[in-house]
């Protein structure tokens, strides 16, 4: 327990290319228009420090990199997020929106890497300090199709390129972190179409924010534009939102 908190932390986990991103946004739209402070925030980043870590990790010019490295690395990007921006944003009272978080560290370099689950364990606790999120809205799709759309319109990164065998654990990973925890991780299909992926996590989320499950205001129209081409409601890049911080 965070002492002081009164704001709340959600975060979206997965395998690559399962929509995290857009529905990340979407909920963050949403949420502004209630009137709620929103921090939107993605692992490894957040930070200046936790920016230069993120290319440091993900680059293909570093293939020779240790999984130890590689987990100190993220764990090091996440010490200074959870000091520097999601603990002051929880104890003012704002919803942080984070895009990965201490599961994905668990899934990849635990399940994908071989590192013991109880070692990374510990290095979360002391990473974050204790923070735990309210809600993680685990994305689900096939692995092979996650792939293809995470590389569809980019090179793939270091981890992007690691293989399939590797995603096959990442994402057995993933399904065994959710088992273990059903009340805080939900499994969200997002093979589906978009307005129906955000409706599911809409109700996943509406013992936290009742008018999510508002007919007046929720209703098919309100998630009709994700289904657009081009959607006008997406708002500024990641990348902006990282530097806003």
């Amino acid at each position: 327990m965070v002492q002081g908190k009164t704001g709340i932390f959600i975060t979206f986990e997965g395998g690559e290319g399962v929509g995290k991103s857009t529905h990340i946004r979407f909920l963050e739209k949403a949420l502004r228009d209630q009137g709620i402070e929103v921090v939107r925030l993605r692992e490894p980043g957040g930070t200046a420090i936790g920016e230069a870590l993120r290319e440091i990790v993900l680059s293909t010019e570093n293939a020779a990199m240790t999984e130890r490295t590689e987990l100190l690395i993220y764990e090091a990007a996440r010490a200074q997020l959870v000091h520097d921006v999601i603990l002051p944003a929880l104890k003012r009272g704002a919803v942080v929106l984070s895009d990965r978080f201490t599961d994905s560290t668990l899934a990849y370099q635990g399940y994908g890497r071989g590192i013991d689950p109880a070692l990374i364990g510990r290095l979360n606790d002391f990473a974050t300090g204790g923070v735990v999120p309210d809600r993680t809205l685990l994305l689900v799709c096939g692995p092979e199709d996650g792939l293809a759309r995470a590389t569809r319109h980019s090179a793939a990164d270091r981890l992007e390129s690691a293989g399939s065998v590797f995603h096959d654990q990442v994402n057995a990973g993933f399904a065994e972190l959710a088992k273990a925890e059903p009340d805080r991780v939900r499994i969200i299909d997002s093979v589906q179409g978009k307005s129906a992926t955000a409706r599911m996590i809409f109700e996943n989320l509406s013992d936290l924010f009742p008018w999510m499950a508002d007919p007046a205001i929720v209703t098919d129209d309100y998630f009709a534009a994700l289904d657009l081409p081009k959607n006008t409601w997406s708002g500024k890049g990641i990348e902006a939102d990282v530097a806003d911080v």
